[in-house]
């Protein structure tokens, strides 16, 4: 007689209840309900697991063993081929970078970023096994991201290239298919991130943001992205709990430099940061994913919408040169709030909180400069360097 559900949930003594053509539910005396097909292959008995109630429900468990009864109508041990699926499965381009990843020595926030771009940029390899995937595979996913940028396309191929490696190490795969891509991108340009440093089209740039109509999370990262000149995955992984009153504390774990760092908060920058709800640990959170923080191309992307040829990077450029050169500031206090590595006359380490009232006034300085610009003010222009 064919089980119902109301019996499956009822039924709690251990033993065999068959549901008919070799499908029954197996109670074991721990209270646990699995479900199992007993039949012949190769004149041998044989019994096939297909999964736990209640997460298998009844209608699952008849068709898993309705596919494994056609599976035995085609000459197929039902066994061998959940065998051979899960074998193929272990063997995926995503298993292996998964592998890959656990096993690197990395900051919690470079984890993350490569965690993410595996998920998203190498989507389309993410089921190939390993042994399938040639260079052309790796090239169409490297094409979408060169689209908006060659620089993240040439490190999504160095990144395959060293996951494939390590499956060269571990015997998943033969060889690194990467190699074969040596010209296939765009070569890299000379020079440093793309910055404004021109008063005029820094202008520009404030009143556009300003005005920028897109996601409010965004616009609060470019604003953000001005203000405080951090670099953009310190931004973007900020979360609520380092900010306090008019201070944001950067953990050292999270610094390119290994040093805590803290940025003063100008009164623009609060006001951003009040504007925001606090549905997630991070400021800025993915928009569609409060536990994860913005996507690394968000601010760019938006920057490159608005018309101008200016990278997130490239505030940090902005701010070192106009905080020097026409707001006068100290060159030990502008690169010791890029948490560059600054000394003392006696060759010390500056500490995070050195010079910090002096820091909280450059920075109100730098937000006071951006509204004035913003709004219309006398822009003055930057010394002409003799040639």
């Amino acid at each position: 007689m064919a089980l119902t559900d109301i019996q499956i949930r009822r039924t709690d003594k251990p033993g065999k209840y068959t549901d008919g053509r070799g499908l029954f539910l197996q109670v074991a005396p721990t209270g646990g309900k699995y479900w199992r097909y007993a039949y012949r292959f190769g004149g041998k008995q044989k019994t096939l697991a297909l999964g736990i109630y209640p997460d298998i429900c009844l209608a699952k468990a008849r068709e898993r063993h309705q596919e494994a009864r056609t599976q035995l109508a085609q000459d197929i041990d039902p066994s061998a081929h959940k065998q051979s699926v899960k074998a193929r499965k272990a063997n995926t381009f995503d298993a292996l970078a998964a592998d890959w990843l656990g096993r690197q020595t990395l900051k919690d926030i470079t984890r993350d970023k490569l965690s993410l771009w595996i998920e998203r940029e190498c989507s389309p390899l993410a089921t190939m096994e390993v042994t399938a995937i040639t260079a052309r595979d790796i090239l169409a996913v490297a094409r979408v991201v060169e689209s908006t940028s060659a620089d993240r396309a040439r490190r999504l191929v160095a990144m395959c290239g060293q996951i494939m490696r390590y499956g060269v190490a571990t015997g998943k795969v033969e060889r690194d298919p990467t190699g074969d891509l040596r010209g296939a991108l765009a070569a890299p340009p000379g020079g440093n991130f793309t910055a404004i440093t021109d008063p005029l089209n820094l202008a520009r740039l404030m009143h556009a943001i300003y005005a920028f109509q897109g996601h409010p999370l965004t616009a609060a990262a470019l604003k953000l992205s001005a203000l405080t000149f951090t670099r953009p995955g310190e931004l973007r992984a900020a979360l609520w709990t380092e900010i306090e009153n008019d201070t944001w504390s950067i953990p050292a774990a999270r610094m390119k430099m290994g040093r805590d760092h803290i940025v003063p908060l100008s009164r623009q920058a609060l006001v951003v940061l009040e504007s925001l709800p606090r549905t997630s640990v991070y400021v800025l959170p993915m928009q569609k994913d409060d536990d994860r923080p913005m996507a690394a191309n968000t601010v760019a992307d938006a920057i490159r919408k608005l018309g101008f040829e200016h990278t997130a990077h490239g505030f940090r450029a902005t701010a070192r040169t106009i905080l020097d050169e026409i707001l006068g500031q100290k060159v030990e206090l502008i690169e010791h709030q890029l948490a560059h590595a600054v000394k003392d006359a006696n060759g010390r380490a500056y500490n995070r909180t050195t010079h910090l009232p002096a820091r909280k006034d450059m920075m109100q300085v730098w937000a006071d400069y951006l509204d004035k610009i913003r709004i219309g003010a006398d822009v003055i222009q930057l010394p002409i360097k003799a040639a």
